[in-house]
């Protein structure tokens, strides 16, 4: 490419969150096309570069794209009524067993054509985007049978084709039981390892595998078997672990070197040894934590001595998260689970990355990457914690175009 066809693009006089710190000097970022060219101090911008540049903002804050890295945001239908049930006092758990909760959500989505599925989930989205995330991972799980989870899969990646945001995929087939296996785990889980996995990669639909790791859903045995068939297609592997009891999903996953155990609200500390070891990132979802009026707290003090990498999503979802807003879930985190507004960015930036392998592509404002990032107009990074404002969204730039 000639010099005459490359578009320049600079920010001057910025507060720069590149993931992982805030730098304590006003920082210039140059962008070229798509990737981000330059990261220089203010006092080592030269003239040349700013006589170059294409266009020219000033001021503001700027952060790594926004990546929400656990959503379940393909569904159909709403549990609305089960929210007023547990206000009446019935817990998650006596919904689900009494075919409400996912099963619920599994009916209306079985019942919905994939187009039906795509239009109730892009205002979903694009409220993700809205809020300045470049990066989302969608969950199926609510199909629980071939034909039902390769459409929700095929909607997710429809959204990533058609909207301006990188959409991952992950296979929760292992969600919950469907009607059809009643009392008979066993015989799904080979289902889907030997139908619905298959037929996923076949159509190159997924880009991880995950399980509820859970008494109301598989067991440990269950999701190694899982684990095992995910790993022989290549595929990483996560889990939904230790929200309602400690029941060992969590070790599991770290054993498997898995991209992430989420929720983990029981989580012990020869779990978190185990996390730790093998490079398992923590996903806090306390969203859930303060839809179902959740006590027990993540063992944020134990992540922190061993080191864990915390990520932070919304969980996004019909029954117990239906909270579409990443940035809120910044305040919550600090709230309900003390962390400090720099663990939370982290947690939807670098973290997040890592939790979906990305790491080497995705959440941080580096030379060289593609230019995924949000301009703020605040003051401070921490203010995105701080306070729950909308509008703050002054740019949202998805691979080096200004799309807001």
């Amino acid at each position: 490419m000639s010099d005459e066809e490359i578009k320049r693009t600079l920010w001057t006089e910025i507060t720069l969150f590149d993931g992982q710190m805030t730098h304590d000097q006003k920082m210039a970022l140059l962008v070229e096309n798509d990737r981000i060219a330059m990261i220089s101090p203010m006092s080592d911008l030269t003239p040349d570069v700013s006589e170059s540049a294409d266009e020219v903002y000033s001021g503001g804050v700027i952060t790594p794209g926004l990546i929400d890295c656990h959503t379940h945001l393909i569904f159909g239908g709403s549990r609305a009524d089960e929210f007023e049930l547990r206000l009446e006092g019935a817990s998650y758990e006596e919904i689900a067993r009494n075919g409400g909760g996912i099963l619920s959500t599994v009916r209306a989505t079985r019942a919905a054509s994939e187009q039906a599925l795509f239009e109730a989930a892009l205002p979903r989205i694009q409220a993700l985007i809205n809020d300045g995330v470049t990066t989302v991972e969608i969950k199926s799980g609510y199909g629980l049978n071939r034909v039902d989870e390769l459409k929700m899969l095929r909607v997710a990646r429809r959204l990533g084709q058609e909207l301006p945001i990188q959409v991952v995929t992950t296979l929760l087939a292992a969600h919950a039981l469907p009607p059809e296996y009643a009392d008979n785990a066993d015989g799904y889980i080979e289902l889907i390892c030997n139908d619905i996995l298959p037929a996923a990669v076949t159509e190159n639909l997924v880009d991880a595998v995950d399980v509820f790791c859970e008494g109301i859903g598989f067991s440990v045995a269950q999701s190694e078997r899982l684990f095992r068939a995910a790993q022989a297609y290549g595929l990483l592997v996560k889990s939904h672990a230790e929200q309602l009891s400690n029941l060992g999903g969590a070790a599991l996953t770290a054993k498997y070197q898995g991209l992430s155990a989420d929720h983990i609200e029981w989580l012990d500390e020869a779990a978190v040894r185990a996390m730790a070891a093998s490079g398992t990132v923590a996903t806090l979802l306390p969203g859930a934590f303060y839809t179902l009026r959740d006590t027990q707290v993540p063992p944020i003090e134990l992540l922190r001595q061993y080191q864990v990498p915390m990520a932070l999503a919304t969980d996004g979802n019909p029954g117990s998260s239906p909270i579409f807003q990443l940035t809120l879930m910044l305040n919550m985190a600090c709230t309900l689970f003390r962390l400090t507004p720099t663990e939370a960015l982290q947690g939807v930036t670098y973290h997040a990355a890592k939790a979906l392998g990305l790491k080497h592509q995705e959440g941080s404002v580096t030379v060289g990457r593609k230019a995924n990032f949000c301009l703020w107009n605040i003051n401070n990074p921490a203010e995105l914690a701080y306070s729950i404002q909308p509008g703050r969204l002054k740019q949202r730039v998805f691979q080096g175009e200004i799309n807001r």
